[in-house]
Formats: C-alpha cells, sequence, structure tokens
C-alpha cells in the first residue's frame, strides 16, 4: 500500500519572527508539565509515606513496583521516540502526542492522590496507577523534549531554547516544590490533614498542565521537512542501531544517568524526610529549603546563552564543580557541627543552592550536549532520528529515577524512617475521620519526631550530600574525557552539512 504524503509548508525556525516566538510559547508549555512531574517525582513516596500506614513489606512492595515501572518506562521511551518519528499528521510529529499525554496524565496523577485505600489493596491500586502514570508521561515528555532540534538549527538558538526551557520547568517544579509542602504539612495545611490537601492540589496542577501545555500547541512553529521522506519502520533495531552506532551518544547515557542519580536524590523525598526530623513537621520550612536552593538556578537558565558565548562548556562545568563543593560542605556543616536551629536550617538552604547551581549547571550542558549528537548522527549516518535521539534523555532520566528510589528506599529502611512515619500517617488518617483535633494532631507529631535521633539524621544527610556530589565529579570526569562534540567541532559539523 503506498504510504500517504503530506504537503509540506517549510518553516524557517531562524527567521526572526518565528525564533521570537518559539522562546516564548515552547517554554510556556512545560510550566504545568513540570508541576506535574514534581509532584509525583519528589511527593509521590511523602505522601505514601504520611497518609498510609505502612509494613516493611509494603515498603519493599511499592519500592519493586516504582522500580520496574521506571525501567518499563526508561525502555519505552526510544519505543515512543520512533512512534513518533512515523507519525503523519498535518499538526505535526510532535503535537498529537503532546496533547494525549498531557491530558491523561492529569488524570492518571489526580485519581493517584485521591484514594481512600489502605494496606495491600493500596499497594496493588498504587501498582496499577503508576504503570499507568509511567505510559501517559512518556506520551507527554518524548514529544516535548523532542521538539528541541525542530524548532532551532543553530548552536546558538539551541542554547537559547534550551536554557529557556530548563528555566520555565524549574518555574513550575519551583511552584510545586513551594506550594505542595507548604500547603501538606504544618500550620498552612488544606483541610487540616494530609491526605485532603494533597487531593486539592493534585487537582490543581491536573488542570494547570494542559493549560500551559496550549501554548506550546498552538504557538510554536517547526521545522517538518524531514516528514517528506519515508518513516522508518518501527523496530528496535533502528533504536539500538541508533543508539549504539553514535558513540557521543552512548558515552552521554552513562554521563547523564550519573548525573541524574545526584540530581533528583535530595529532592526524592531523603531531604524532605531530613528536614522534617531535623527542624519540625512543617512544609514551610521544606519549602524554603527548595526554593531559596533553586533560586540561584533561575539566574544561570537566563545567562547561559551568555556564558556560552564566552566560555567553553567544559570550563564552566569545572567552575560549577568547585561551586558545587563549596555546597556540600555547608550542608555538612549544618548537621555534623551546628545545633538545630534556625542558623544551622540556614546554612543547610544555602549549602543546597550552591550544590543545585552545580547539579543543575551540568543537567543544562547535558542535555545540550545530547540534543548536539542529532546532527552528529546526520553527519554520521545522513539521518538526523530526532524522535529516537532525544527520547534517549528522559530514557535515562527515568533509569536513573528507579535507582533513586532504590538508594531512597534503602536509606529509609537502614534508619528506620518508617517507625515515625507510620506514626504521623496514623495520626494524619485520625484527623481526616475527625477522630482528632488538627491541633492534637500536630501537638503529638511534635512528640514523634522528638524520638527521631542523632545517629538517624546525620545519616540521612550524609545520603543526601555525600553521594550526589562523588556522583558529580564522576560525571564531570567522564564528560572531560571522552565528550568530544565541543563548541568548535560542532561548528564544523554543521558547516559540512549545509555545505
Amino acid at each position: 500500500m503506498k504510504e500517504k504524503t503530506l504537503n509540506i509548508t517549510h518553516v524557517d525556525v531562524e527567521d526572526p519572527k518565528i525564533k521570537k516566538r518559539n522562546l516564548w510559547y515552547y517554554p510556556l508549555g512545560t510550566v504545568g508539565r513540570d508541576m506535574i512531574y514534581t509532584m509525583v517525582t519528589s511527593f509521590l513516596y511523602l505522601y505514601v509515606l504520611y497518609t498510609k500506614e505502612l509494613t516493611d513489606a509494603q515498603i519493599v512492595a511499592i519500592t519493586m513496583i516504582m522500580v520496574a515501572a521506571r525501567v518499563f518506562d526508561a525502555f519505552n521511551d526510544p519505543i515512543m521516540g520512533n512512534i513518533i518519528e512515523r507519525t503523519r499528521t498535518k499538526w505535526g510529529k510532535f503535537k498529537p502526542w503532546l496533547l494525549a499525554g498531557s491530558l491523561s496524565t492529569s488524570v492518571v496523577v489526580f485519581l493517584a492522590f485521591n484514594t481512600k485505600l489502605t494496606g495491600w489493596s493500596f499497594v496493588t491500586f498504587f501498582g496499577v496507577i503508576y504503570l499507568l502514570y509511567s505510559i501517559t508521561y512518556t506520551m507527554n515528555d518524548i514529544p516535548y523534549w523532542g521538539m528541541v532540534p525542530a524548532i532551532s538549527r543553530t548552536g546558538d538558538s539551541r542554547n537559547q531554547i534550551t536554557a529557556r526551557a530548563t528555566l520555565f520547568a524549574g518555574i513550575g517544579g519551583t511552584l510545586a516544590g513551594l506550594m505542595i509542602p507548604m500547603f501538606t504539612a504544618g500550620a498552612l495545611q488544606l483541610g487540616g490533614n494530609a491526605s485532603t490537601a494533597y487531593g486539592i492540589i493534585a487537582l490543581i496542577v491536573a488542570i494547570l498542565s494542559p493549560l500551559f501545555a496550549a501554548f506550546t500547541l498552538a504557538g510554536v512553529k517547526e521545522n517538518r521537512d524531514d516528514m517528506e521522506k519515508p518513516a522508518d519502520k518501527i523496530s528496535f533495531k533502528l533504536i539500538a542501531e541508533t543508539i549504539f552506532g553514535n558513540d557521543q551518544l552512548r558515552w552521554m547515557v552513562l554521563i547523564f544517568l550519573l548525573h541524574q542519580i545526584a540530581n533528583d536524590l535530595i529532592i526524592g523525598g531523603i531531604g524532605a524526610n531530613y528536614v522534617y526530623f531535623r527542624y519540625g513537621y512543617e512544609g514551610g520550612l521544606y519549602s524554603l529549603f527548595t526554593t531559596v536552593g533553586m533560586s540561584a538556578t533561575a539566574l544561570l537558565m537566563i545567562f547561559y546563552p551568555a556564558i556560552s558565548r564566552k566560555m567553553c562548556r567544559k570550563t564552566f562545568m569545572k567552575i560549577l564543580l568547585y561551586v558545587a563543593a563549596v555546597g556540600s560542605v555547608l550542608m555538612l556543616v549544618s548537621g555534623l557541627v551546628m545545633p538545630a536551629n534556625m542558623a544551622a536550617f540556614w546554612t543547610l538552604t544555602i549549602g543546597y543552592m550552591l550544590l543545585a547551581f552545580g547539579l543543575y549547571g551540568y543537567h543544562l550542558v547535558l542535555m545540550i550536549s545530547i540534543f548536539n549528537t542529532v546532527e552528529y548522527n546526520e553527519f554520521k549516518t545522513g539521518s538526523r532520528r530526532e524522535g529516537i535521539i532525544t527520547s534517549i534523555r528522559p530514557f535515562i532520566t527515568k533509569l536513573a529515577g528507579a535507582l533513586v528510589v532504590v538508594i531512597t528506599s534503602f536509606c529509609y529502611l537502614i534508619f528506620r524512617v518508617t517507625d515515625f512515619t507510620n506514626k504521623i500517617a496514623n495520626l494524619e488518617q485520625a484527623a481526616n475521620q475527625n477522630l482528632i483535633t488538627t491541633e492534637m494532631k500536630n501537638a503529638q507529631v511534635a512528640q514523634v519526631i522528638q524520638n527521631v535521633s542523632r545517629g538517624q539524621s546525620v545519616g540521612m544527610l550524609l545520603f543526601m550530600v555525600i553521594v550526589p556530589f562523588v556522583l558529580l565529579l564522576i560525571s564531570y570526569l567522564l564528560y572531560k574525557r571522552f565528550y568530544k562534540l565541543d563548541e568548535e567541532k560542532y561548528a564544523e559539523i554543521l558547516r559540512q552539512l549545509e555545505a
């Protein structure tokens, strides 16, 4: 059967009017999307810990579910990228999947945070809903980031688009990181208990995500010239050939994996529990910790295009490593030397701000480095394969997320975190059923936290500081040694492709 052809209108994405339009409408699309991502990645496990009373066996089961779903999801990403490459519609190959993924993810996330099930019934429900989230968010994430090479055709444009999209993603994540703990624990808790609070916030972000996605769907213009070519057949062989046939992409898989574990470990749950256990069950404190901690990264995303014109990526990464080292030392000093007071809290927070500055700076550089392997692949093979190559970033992110869950759960079991969270969850359930007042609940929660030993809190601190910095150091050394697509080499490849 003859494949249906489409009349493709050429779009010059480097035209100043189109470029300006894309520089706003594309980044705006990720604000709500990253609110959902942050809610699931950083707070779903906390929601489980602080609203459900779980045995060690149930914690292990939930950990296994999250790991299995994320590994499945990770390997599903290149398949989704391949499906996108096969898509031929008058709306392009990215936007139909972005719309479907945005709407379905919102429904799944709302359901995830609005259930009264407990015990093994909840564990079963969690398994189903988490698998559904893995599938729907993949439909959302892969087409969004896959658009980057299609809306930027020069190194400078790609730096601008990626930096601004990462900035707006950070805004969405920071808004969620500020709102969720503030309104789910402590004085500003919605509904007087954690279960109700999480349910309300899930509804809010489920509505906001598709609204923000509409900016990208309606406003962005991408280059669709590659859709004039016959689409490659969906095959694991094509995916494997793309990944393993591109030596620079192969190294980026390992480097980005190590970095993502470092990047997600603190906000994956350990950081929140450490703040609650050492400084009190007050969501406002954790909101300060994450918001101030991420504030410096906003400046980085704004000024990175200008920085990239003055400084090569490897030199910039070296500076970021030094900044992260200073931040790590401050965080350790706050917990190992200082008493548990506000001075120690602010030392911890400033330290995290510096560490996060280094981590997210690496995140931006490594994302651009992955995107640049698209042109390298075109140079070597004659085919860009944007959908497959750009799907590698979320593939690695989710694989790293699975490992973060393992490390986090290991930390919880070693330091008996659930001994305290189960008691707090029991009190939250009692408040939800109006068996005790909110004031009584808060007073009893404070008594529970007073029983956390210094050894337990110090152990959590070491997990969330030493592990990320060591992984950051290893990723830098590997990048410096094996990644060859520096600014000069990439510009040369672009010149040859143009010729």
